[in-house]
């Protein structure tokens, strides 16, 4: 494997990583299992869920409550190419989230939610990149 074909891959999951986020925070979080292998798994701690119509059934809740807001700020993403078909990476996680049934436009700042890191498993399908495994670990929490 040449260097370009590394950094595609590298910026195919980064790509994932950051698609993830904006659908979270934007309405639209149902659609993350779309961004998961069909065998994909989610996991937080003690939780878990494995294949797309869990995924799907777990971030629809998200989806459903109009009165979160919330910014998923990531750096330091870090992507290791296992070979054409799997990579592996880390980015780290500045989440802010509010409730607030009675302001779904703006929220006061305050301190994160949490403070942690994404650990993610890709693979190569037909459809292109995806996650096959997300893990939060969290670091830091108020």
């Amino acid at each position: 494997m040449d260097d370009v074909q590394r950094m595609l891959i590298e910026r195919a999951c980064e790509r994932l990583q950051i698609e993830y986020c904006h659908l979270v925070d934007h309405g639209a979080a149902a659609r993350i299992a779309d961004l998961f292998t069909d065998d994909g798994v989610w996991a937080a701690g003690k939780r878990a869920f494995e294949g797309g119509d869990a995924i799907r059934d777990n971030f629809r809740k998200r989806q459903d409550n109009q009165a979160r807001r919330s910014r998923h700020v990531c750096s330091n993403a870090l992507i290791e190419v296992q070979d054409a078909d799997n990579a592996t990476g880390t980015v780290y996680l500045i989440l802010y989230r509010h409730d607030d049934p009675d302001d779904a436009r703006t929220r006061p700042a305050s301190l994160p939610e949490m403070v942690g890191a994404y650990r993610d498993t890709f693979r190569r399908t037909d459809a292109g990149w995806r996650f096959s495994r997300r893990e939060v670990v969290i670091d830091f929490a108020p």
